[in-house]
């Protein structure tokens, strides 16, 4: 009788240690999973060799990649492909970019960071766009999924994604486009109201120009060995990990209201929502000149027209254009 009461209680004191083991593996491995300002995704994905089958995108869908801007995701990989970038304010003054690609896709981009609630609306002027993001606010993945885009974060398309090495997470997670979109959709998608052609007369000789966000600033210098603008983040010059020294031929200050949205970080500070429809002044920069000119975009379905002071077409020099939005005074 107590050789069976002994082995009974040998037998639920092992499995009380197994049990008590895998709790703890299992609470080590949340504790030490990578985080994306409280707005990563559940799993972190590897290098893999196998591509996971995605849902096929639209025809003439292009690729807009949300891209970490901090000094800790610097230099960038795959920014100098992009047809259009645009900056944002994020929490804390801080500034994110959007990349556009349409034309050509690198073979790499990153570092790919979190999604804005602003996004969803600079990107209705696409048809269909395919979005890469490394996650979202909790409360904000409802809209992102009844927005009409492809939202693509490691979550939906883990094989596209992979952490590289030598930086610590959040700011080492990369995207392959190929593993997105079969081919570039084409300049035919760049619905953005752009027009390209010769400069307008007038403006005037520009050597620099610095935008300043809260905690955060652009600098770009005129290069006539470049033919661009130099870009410089945070006193820092701007190149990539593939390409070099930032010099996109176009620089758009757009000056739009910044206002709080409803959603903020895990310390609290607001998102800044960017409005990006509605009209406004903005700079225009190519070819070492500055133009004054005004921005006018309706509704959210519609591409963004530029035009001169004096009413007149805005033309923009071929090649990548960087679209600054600045807080304006009223």
């Amino acid at each position: 009788m107590r050789q069976g009461a002994r082995t009974r209680r040998a037998v639920l004191t092992a499995a009380l240690v197994a049990v008590t083991a895998a709790a703890s593996l299992t609470a080590g491995c949340t504790r030490h999973r990578p985080a994306d300002d409280s707005r990563a995704p559940a799993r972190t994905p590897t290098p893999s060799t196998s591509a996971t089958p995605t849902p096929t995108p639209a025809a003439g869908s292009l690729l807009a990649v949300k891209i970490d801007n901090v000094s800790a995701a610097r230099p960038q990989t795959g920014l100098g492909a992009a047809d259009v970038v645009y900056t944002e304010q994020v929490e804390g003054g801080l500034s994110r970019l959007m990349a556009l690609y349409a034309t050509r896709l690198p073979k790499s981009v990153g570092p790919v960071r979190s999604a804005r609630e602003s996004d969803l609306e600079l990107l209705r002027q696409f048809r269909e766009p395919t979005l890469a993001y490394s996650g979202a606010q909790r409360k904000l993945l409802p809209l992102i999924g009844r927005a009409p885009l492809r939202a693509e974060s490691p979550d939906d398309a883990e094989s596209a994604y992979y952490r590289g090495t030598g930086r610590a997470a959040p700011h080492n997670l990369y995207l392959r486009p190929a593993r997105l979109l079969p081919s570039a959709p084409g300049r035919a998608a760049l619905t953005t109201g752009f027009r390209y052609g010769p400069a307008p007369s007038g403006g005037s000789p520009a050597a620099t120009r610095t935008v300043r966000y809260p905690a955060a600033r652009f600098a770009f210098t005129w290069s006539g060995q470049r033919g661009g603008w130099l870009v410089a983040m945070d006193g820092t010059p701007a190149a990539t990990t593939d390409g070099g020294r930032l010099a996109p031929p176009n620089v758009v200050v757009q000056y739009v209201r910044v206002r709080s949205s409803k959603y903020h970080d895990v310390l609290g500070n607001r998102t800044p929502y960017t409005e990006t429809v509605g009209s406004g002044r903005a700079e225009v920069l190519r070819d070492g000149r500055s133009f004054e000119a005004r921005w006018s975009r309706p509704a959210a379905t519609d591409g963004t027209e530029f035009t001169t002071a004096d009413g007149g077409p805005m033309n923009f020099a071929d090649g990548q254009v960087w679209v600054v939005f600045a807080a304006s005074s009223g």
